[in-house]
């Protein structure tokens, strides 16, 4: 003891004394007993045997585009947050899309053979009992993230040979796409050939994605209702927009693999901002609430639909007067996506309602021929973002197609795409009088591209302000 009688450090036992050890380091003993008594098990690969042979399918679809070349996809690792701590893994869609894989670290590799390709996946092999990694490693140890199929089980399910991805090595010029590869001497994708081959491949979803979009879109309509529940405690007990933002997050992760992108959740003046992540203000009464949500199945499709409902009651006069002309614009949008349509024409079709209106309403400085002509566009002041995109894996799927086999491409049978006009009139914005501003609006509907015109799938939510007037009160009890 001190003066003070206080311990001081030769108070302490011997073990005491030293400093401790990490688990992983020259701790004979410790090295010596974890390595023992383990009993065996076997863990199964999980995969789902109709999302495997789907996954075949397309390896043969994209075996086709390449005869004679090696073709690699990463599915890449998890990236940093901050420290030790790392996001949550999800694996790059292309390897997704070829392996209904989402293992962290695997290599697709199809190796060309006359007639087409011999795919091998190569995958990190668990560390088991014995080995360093079983204790030591945070990221992949058994006792820190749980147990994990073997390279067995994963050939099993994938009906496909699997190796240790430790092993591979690549032969010259192969074509590479998804997450960058790691290790000295791995080739980089210098042409983006692969990568635009597999978001064109995409774009046309099978019977299986579809109806994996199909419950996405189901579970999301739920998800609003879950939300609009819960709309009056947000009110009254100040929870706000984060409340219901996490409310529905937690139905996405409870019934898939959670939110296929950032929930977006905006009240009053917060629903102009297009992509309102940071969800920190209040409900507020009697303002639109624009919620934009969508949930990734466990296969990993994700839904995205977008209403603005109003809060504790109707919608004002000049509410009611902005959501009917978004209305408008997304019914005529909706109305052009039919085959042979080219994917811009719902594009133009919205804008042209959108400018109309605004140009009825005097916020137009020009014509309206002279505001959608290329040089013109004067009316996107409102509507600075586009009004649809391809749907599927990534919300906004298939990016990596060029102009002309995206925008500039005709519609087919199995796209499945979006539709979203919306007016946004932020609560700073002098050119609109004052009863409009820090209203803002979006409708966004997913559809399907049938044989003869479209589905909307998420056709269960209302569309009109009337019905969603009612919706909303019905929802929240």
């Amino acid at each position: 003891m001190n003066p003070l009688g206080e311990r001081t450090r030769a108070d302490l036992p011997p073990y005491a004394r030293t400093r401790p050890p990490r688990l992983a380091e020259a701790s004979d003993g410790f090295l010596a007993g974890i390595a023992h008594g383990w009993g065996e098990r076997v863990v199964p690969a999980p995969v789902e045997p109709a999302a495997a042979r789907a996954a075949a399918e397309h390896r043969g679809r994209l075996s086709a585009l390449f005869p004679g070349r090696t073709l690699v996809i990463a599915s890449g690792h998890a990236a940093p947050r901050n420290g030790d701590a790392d996001h949550p893994f999800r694996a790059h869609s292309d390897f997704v899309w070829a392996t209904s894989c989402q293992l962290e670290g695997g290599v697709l590799v199809m190796h060309a053979r006359p007639g087409g390709h011999d795919a091998v996946l190569h995958v990190p092999a668990p560390a088991r009992p014995g080995e360093r990694d079983f204790h030591a490693s945070a990221a992949h140890g058994e006792l820190w993230v749980g147990p994990s199929a073997g390279l067995p089980e994963w050939s099993a399910a994938l009906d496909l040979p699997v190796l240790d991805v430790s092993g591979l090595t690549l032969p010259p010029g192969a074509l590479t796409a998804g997450a960058p590869l790691r290790g000295a001497g791995t080739p980089v994708a210098g042409s983006g050939e692969l990568p635009r081959a597999l978001s064109d491949l995409r774009r046309v979803k099978d019977e299986w994605e579809v109806q994996q979009l199909r419950v996405a879109v189901d579970r999301t309509v739920e998800g609003f209702a879950a939300v609009a529940r819960e709309v009056p405690l947000a009110v009254r007990d100040g929870l706000g927009e984060r409340w219901l933002q996490g409310t529905f997050d937690r139905y996405a992760r409870t019934f898939g693999n959670g939110p296929g992108y950032s929930t977006i959740v905006g009240s009053g003046p917060h629903a102009p901002v297009l992509h309102w992540v940071r969800c920190d203000g209040d409900v507020l009464p009697g303002q639109p609430l624009l919620l934009d949500m969508g949930v990734e199945t466990t296969t990993l499709y994700t839904a995205d639909v977008t209403r603005t409902i109003p809060v504790g009651g109707g919608f004002t006069p000049a509410q009611r007067a902005v959501h009917d002309l978004v209305e408008a614009a997304h019914r005529a949008g909706m109305d052009r996506v039919r085959p042979g349509a080219w994917f811009s024409d719902f594009h133009f079709a919205s804008m042209e309602v959108l400018a109309r209106g605004l140009h009825d309403w005097g916020l137009l400085p020009v014509s309206v021929d002279e505001a959608l002509s290329p040089a013109g566009q004067q009316h996107r002041r409102y509507i600075v973002c586009g009004v649809g995109h391809h749907l599927g894996l990534d919300v906004h799927d298939c990016g990596a197609s060029e102009y002309e086999e995206y925008h500039g491409a005709p519609l087919e049978p199995g796209m499945v795409l979006t539709v979203e006009p919306g007016l946004y009139f932020h609560a700073h914005d002098e050119t609109v009088p004052p009863e409009l501003r820090g209203i803002g609006v979006r409708l966004e509907d997913d559809l399907l591209v049938t044989a003869d015109g479209q589905e909307v799938l998420s056709g269960a939510l209302p569309v009109d302000a009337a019905g969603l007037e009612e919706w909303a009160r019905s929802a929240a009890g």
